[in-house]
C-alpha cells in the first residue's frame, strides 16, 4: 500500500468535489494543492471550505484572524499552511513584525495581539484545558467569551487542514514557495 495521495484536477476529482474545486479556482485563481488533495473526500473539502468561511465571519479583525491561523499552523508545524498563510497575511497587509513574531514564536509588539497569540498557543498545547488565569488575561485584554469559541472554530479548521497536510504530504504550491 502506498501513502501517496492524488493532487486532483477538476477532471480527476470525485464528482462531489468538482464544484468545490471550481469554487476554489474562482476564489484563488488556482486550485491550491491542499484543496486538490483533500478533494479525495468531498465532505472533508466542503467542511474545510465552510469552516474557513465561518471563521472569516467571526468578530475578530482581519489581523486577529491571521494571528490565530498562523499561530495554530506554527504550533502544528504545518509545512503547507505556514507559507500559505504568510502569503495571505502579507496580501491582507498584516504588519511584518506580527508575521515574523508568530512564525518565529516570539512576542508580538502589540499587547492585545500577543495575548491572542499566547491564548491560542495554550489552547493548542493544553488541548483545551486552559487555566482560569489564562482566560482572565484574555478577557482583560479586551476579548470575550465569544472570542474563546471563535478560536476553537479556527482550531477545528486548522486541525482538518494541518493534520491532512501531515498525512498526505501535500506539495507546497509554487505561489507559496517564497514564504517557506
Amino acid at each position: 500500500m502506498t501513502n501517496s495521495f492524488s493532487v486532483h484536477t477538476i477532471e480527476s476529482a470525485p464528482q462531489a468535489s468538482k464544484a468545490l474545486l471550481e469554487k476554489a479556482q474562482t476564489n484563488f485563481g488556482m486550485i491550491p494543492n491542499f484543496h486538490a488533495v483533500i478533494a479525495e473526500a468531498p465532505t472533508a473539502l466542503e467542511a474545510y471550505m465552510k469552516l474557513h468561511e465561518l471563521f472569516s465571519q467571526t468578530s475578530f479583525t482581519t489581523i486577529e484572524q491571521h494571528v490565530v491561523w498562523m499561530t495554530i499552523n506554527t504550533e502544528h508545524e504545518c509545512h503547507y499552511c505556514i507559507p500559505a498563510h504568510v502569503m495571505l497575511a502579507k496580501m491582507s497587509n498584516v504588519d511584518e513584525q506580527i508575521i515574523s513574531a508568530v512564525r518565529n514564536k516570539t512576542e508580538i509588539d502589540d499587547t492585545k495581539l500577543e495575548t491572542l497569540r499566547k491564548f491560542t498557543i495554550e489552547i493548542v498545547q493544553s488541548r483545551g484545558h486552559v487555566e482560569d488565569s489564562t482566560l482572565q488575561k484574555f478577557y482583560s485584554a479586551g476579548y470575550s467569551k465569544q472570542n474563546v469559541l471563535e478560536v476553537l472554530l479556527c482550531l477545528s479548521q486548522k486541525v482538518l487542514s494541518n493534520y491532512s497536510n501531515h498525512i498526505t504530504h501535500v506539495p507546497v504550491d509554487a505561489a507559496f514557495g517564497e514564504f517557506i
